[in-house]
């Protein structure tokens, strides 16, 4: 189990460090802002299922942190996606 964690670190640190460098570079369009909350989206998912180890309770508790995780992701998409009037 302690090798699979360093493999989520490291797969965490890898996917933090490809929305820094998009940012850095300014290679920030649509399509890309899509990748980022899908990246952000896993990276969350990761938290929680390892980091917080909800990977071994019912899919019921599992549930509510992947919810608020999606309605969060979701909301930003929307907010970077709406028009400015």
């Amino acid at each position: 189990m302690k090798k699979r964690l360093e493999w989520i670190w490291i797969t965490l640190v890898a996917l933090t460090l490809f929305a820094f460098l998009l940012g850095y570079f300014h290679a920030i369009n649509s399509l890309f802002v899509v990748v980022l909350l899908f990246t952000t989206f896993l990276k969350g998912q990761l938290v929680i299922d390892y980091f917080m180890e909800l990977h071994t309770v019912q899919l019921k508790y599992r549930l509510i942190p992947t919810f608020w995780l999606i309605l969060v992701i979701t909301l930003i998409g929307v907010a970077y996606f709406s028009p400015v009037a």
